[in-house]
């Protein structure tokens, strides 16, 4: 009679567990679908944890199940709610981590040490936002401000908002950045629109837009270094 109950971690053998190689090794030395496995604890009938991993990896992959909402990942087969939370929570606490990593006091002297600030954050939003990286006269970030969330065309910047901002953290210069959920970091004309208004207010404030970001899936449009501000 076959044995169709729940393969688990602790059916392999001591050395090949996730949980222990992590203890010993640290979580460097495993796979990612290891990593994953330990968060899944238990597989299902016939498929082990580390197999479940995989093939999560494979229909999704990181990225997917960055974007992934949890209701679609519990119904897939053998999560639930529960194994669903505990995956996206992971994944959320990574791209937190990654937006303070070397973040609050960052030189931010071109555009490609501003991308480095918000990448890993802003190219699995599904929605855009606007936000204002504040630097001082060394160009060293001072804060990072949300000024908008939705569509430029359908939740237009006002410059009053970014300029409160900068003002309230006495910046000395701002470099503004967006993200184009498509993954096509392409400007629009609402794009060139909007940078056009707010290096005009910045110059009148004296707290110059020195750059305008747009981010896509893994690669970004500088404004300022493609001529078009």
């Amino acid at each position: 009679m076959s044995d169709d109950r729940a393969v688990t971690i602790h059916d392999l053998p001591a050395d090949e567990r996730p949980r222990e190689r992590l203890a010993k090794y640290g979580p460097e030395a495993l796979s990612t679908a290891e990593l994953l496995a330990i968060l899944l604890r238990v597989g299902v009938k016939g498929e082990s944890a580390i197999a479940m991993a995989q093939r999560l990896l494979r229909d999704l992959d990181l990225p997917g199940l960055a974007k992934v909402p949890v209701p679609v990942l519990a119904k897939m087969h053998g999560f639930g709610l529960a194994k669903a939370a505990q995956l996206k929570a992971a994944v959320e606490l990574g791209i937190r981590l990654s937006k303070h990593v070397d973040a609050e006091r960052a030189q931010v002297r071109n555009a490609a040490e501003a991308s480095r600030v918000v990448m890993e954050e802003f190219r699995y939003l599904e929605k855009e936002h606007l936000v204002a990286l504040l630097l001082d006269t060394r160009s060293q970030l001072i804060a990072r401000k949300t000024i908008t969330v939705g569509t430029l065309s359908g939740s237009p910047a006002h410059p009053r908002e970014l300029f409160k901002e900068a003002l309230a953290h006495s910046a000395a210069s701002i470099i503004l950045v967006h993200n184009h959920p498509s993954g096509d970091p392409t400007p629009s004309r609402d794009d060139l629109l909007l940078t056009e208004r707010m290096v005009k207010v910045g110059e009148l404030m004296g707290v110059p837009l020195v750059d305008h970001l747009i981010i896509g899936n893994g690669r970004y449009v500088s404004l300022k270094e493609s001529g078009r501000m």
